[in-house]
């Protein structure tokens, strides 16, 4: 029998970006907020002087346990999903703060296009430029009625950036400058620039400068240490939740932070969430926690998992396209990429950080005319000099020995001679491409599994042969004189790292038939609660997605704020 603790006013699930923004706006309006992460607490002091990238790059010490919980994945329909037992392909996050502590820290805004993707496609190039199961839908929101959400996540973060040229309007500049530009990036920048492009500093909340944020937060500036993937910031110069909107919660006193706290079911009667179930991972205690409004703010793939084993939404059905739980994964096209090899030029490419960089978005989105090509949107193309560090970066040019005399000459010559120009590319979503419950694997507790069913799509490939093709000009511009690129993009590979940019699953739109949440990220079939992360999108960008997480999760906060008075779907 469950333990049964008082009611709250609000309980979130996941205490990363999204749920530390809601925790922060609910409680700075008096609201009592219970905030449940399955991890442990964490703190700045945690990373000080810990620059260790076997521990943390390697062996993942901020990851999710897959021995407790994974996924289970399949490329097709036709074949049985086996689970994701080490990482790769993506990077899961766990403990408070969540992916949001190990992120490299690229703040971009999807353009206009990406909200309105299909009525923009349609109107531009005909019906018949979406294949007929490419399930691409309008968002249900504008870029403009969101701008405002992105500029107080970005003031909050403290974004280090400059104007983007080809870049949608906006009603503020950054709050602090960009990031100092090395040679390299300047070498990127000539050689785009003299190509016609159109490159800007990539906005970055590794801070430039030091800066005190909206809330009274005060950080210091980045380092450029080049410990930012997969690694906390030891003096919290890059933005996360734990050092920018947990601290504001916990102020309050409106905030009851339980760690290790893993939640398993939205309990729900008479079509309204009346709290959750969730186990005490240090006792194994069953708990129940009721409360008036419930917010799902876990990864995808815990969004997508918990309403499944909640009975709640409707699952989706990749047969017929109807359903909504599990619709439109999609993923990240970053293969599109080239590597060039300098004779007479060293870099220094151990200095750096997480969102350092040139890019250029000539070819981003509806940017560029797509008439005469087999694809729609694009995606970014950058030179990004996060930090080589040494166990996992040793360039060599294709066809190189990997062992003996040779390989050791070249690993010497090329380690500080190589530069990578890579695209971020658009991932579009399928009728075959969803999540769903694993019939066969459970987690610890005996839960099923999520099972993702993907893999890369004739609109992929072209995209990516795209995307090599113009960041092997700009490099060739740029002086190497040896480069390597990709020529065709192959099966997707769930054991090679790309991204950890998963989306969907629990989509937002205008209609109910066709999406699960409406533009407050409030269900249609329940309406207090709401689902609020990259699940919400229907499609992913060709950009990092943190900076329009960000900005929904305002929007929801002040969604949830009008249901708190008023209650009732929103409008």
């Amino acid at each position: 029998m469950a333990k049964k603790l008082p009611k709250v006013d609000v309980v979130i699930a996941g205490v990363g970006w999204a749920g530390g923004i809601i925790a922060a706006e609910l409680t700075k309006k008096g609201l009592n907020v219970v905030g449940l992460e399955r991890g442990e607490e964490r703190n700045t002091e945690d990373y000080f002087m810990v620059h260790d990238e076997l521990r943390y790059a390697i062996r993942g010490e901020l990851f999710q346990d897959l021995s407790k919980e994974t996924i289970t994945f399949r490329s097709n329909e036709k074949m049985r999903a086996l689970p994701m037992r080490q990482y790769g392909s993506f990077l899961l996050g766990s403990g408070l703060g969540g992916a949001g502590v190990h992120w490299n820290g690229q703040t971009f805004r999807f353009l206009p296009y990406d909200f309105e993707i299909r009525s923009q496609t349609i109107d531009r190039y005909g019906k018949d430029k979406i294949p007929a199961d490419m399930t691409i839908q309008d968002w249900g929101i504008t870029y403009d009625e969101l701008e405002p959400y992105f500029d107080t996540f970005e003031k909050m973060a403290g974004i280090s950036g400059e104007e983007n040229p080809l870049g949608p309007k906006r009603s503020d500049k950054y709050p602090t400058g960009p990031m100092l530009q090395s040679p390299q990036m300047k070498l990127f920048k000539k050689a785009a620039e003299k190509l016609g492009y159109h490159p800007y500093t990539i906005p970055s909340a590794n801070l430039s400068e030091a800066y005190e944020n909206p809330d009274g937060i005060s950080r210091a500036a980045c380092e450029y240490c080049s410990f930012c993937e997969r690694f906390g910031c030891e003096y919290g110069a890059k933005a996360d939740p734990v050092v920018t909107v947990i601290p504001v919660a916990k102020k309050t006193g409106k905030f009851d932070l339980r760690t290790h706290s893993w939640v398993r079911r939205v309990l729900h009667k008479d079509g309204k969430a009346t709290g959750v179930l969730y186990t005490d991972v240090t006792t194994g205690e069953e708990i129940e926690q009721p409360a008036d409004m419930v917010v799902l703010t876990s990864y995808v793939f815990n969004n997508v998992k918990l309403l499944l084993n909640s009975d709640i939404g409707r699952p989706y059905d990749s047969a017929t396209g109807k359903g909504s739980i599990g619709k439109n994964y999609a993923y990240q096209v970053e293969k599109g990429d080239a590597t060039g090899y300098f004779k007479n030029k060293k870099f220094n490419n151990f200095a750096g950080a997480g969102a350092l960089g040139m890019t250029l978005d000539d070819f981003n989105g509806d940017n560029f005319d797509h008439s005469d090509l087999n694809f729609i949107h694009g995606g970014y193309l950058a030179m990004g000099q996060t930090g080589a560090r040494p166990i996992q970066n040793n360039p060599i040019p294709a066809g190189s020995p990997t062992w003996g005399k040779e390989f050791k000459e070249n690993s010497l010559n090329y380690i500080n001679q190589t530069l990578s120009v890579y695209g971020m590319g658009a991932s579009m979503p399928y009728q075959h491409h969803y999540l769903d419950l694993d019939p066969i694997y459970k987690d610890t507790f005996g839960d099923p599994l999520i099972r993702m069913t993907y893999d890369f799509k004739e609109q992929d490939r072209e995209l990516a042969k795209f995307t090599a093709k113009k960041s092997r000009e700009i490099l060739e511009e740029m002086g190497a004189d040896h480069i390597d690129s990709m020529d065709e993009l192959g099966p997707y590979n769930i054991t090679t790292y790309q991204s950890t940019h998963n989306t969907g699953g629990v989509i937002m739109g205008a209609d109910p038939d066709t999406s699960a949440v409406n533009n407050y990220l409030q269900m249609w079939d329940m309406e207090n609660l709401f689902v609020v992360g990259a699940s919400a999108f229907a499609h992913n960008s060709g950009y990092n997605p943190t900076g329009t997480v960000g900005a929904l999760a305002y929007r929801a906060a002040e969604g949830m704020l009008k249901y708190s008075k008023d209650g009732g779907l929103l409008a």
